[in-house]
């Protein structure tokens, strides 16, 4: 699916739903692969939905993804070596620039920086397999993602505002 085919459909989405379901349908939303916070949190705000109650929102849903990504990473690695034949270490792609980011510049850089370049899934798998300490990860994905929610609807919010559209 590509990004623009997934923006209208969480646009579509979300205008379709009324009252609180549209916060519940960005929680969900945020955990899904490829629409994220990044495109949900834009959307949503585009749509009129209160900036805070979709930032919390779509927080909760992508910290919500971490955390069980973290707490099952061993279950998911094994499902993917055994159905995909893979060794588990990503050289190329999404995933070979998160771990690049990784090696050079820690757990703390590439809790800011790989959601961006893996997405929030990818990143919480590298960083719990590369780290191994699934609640360091978990504290410091959190933070980051807090940080790109916060930047997030800020720009939403300016951006709409600079556009005469809020």
């Amino acid at each position: 699916m590509s990004i623009s085919i997934a923006l209208v459909d969480v646009g579509t989405e979300l205008e379709d739903a009324g009252g609180l379901v549209r916060y519940a349908l960005v929680f969900v939303l945020a955990m899904v692969p490829a629409v994220e916070p990044f495109a949900v949190i834009p959307v949503a705000i585009g749509l009129g939905l209160d900036p805070v109650a979709t930032g919390v929102a779509a927080f909760a849903g992508s910290v919500t993804v971490v955390f069980l990504l973290v707490a099952f990473q061993d279950r998911l690695l094994a499902l993917w070596r055994r159905h995909s034949g893979d060794d588990g270490s990503p050289s190329s792609g999404r995933a070979g620039r998160a771990r690049r980011v990784w090696e050079r510049y820690g757990l703390v850089a590439f809790a800011f920086v790989g959601p961006i370049l893996a997405g929030i899934h990818l990143a919480a798998l590298i960083a719990v397999t590369v780290d191994g300490r699934p609640r360091r990860v978990a504290v410091w994905l959190t933070i980051g993602l807090g940080a790109w929610t916060v930047v997030l609807v800020a720009g939403s919010v300016a951006g709409l505002s600079a556009l005469g559209l809020s």
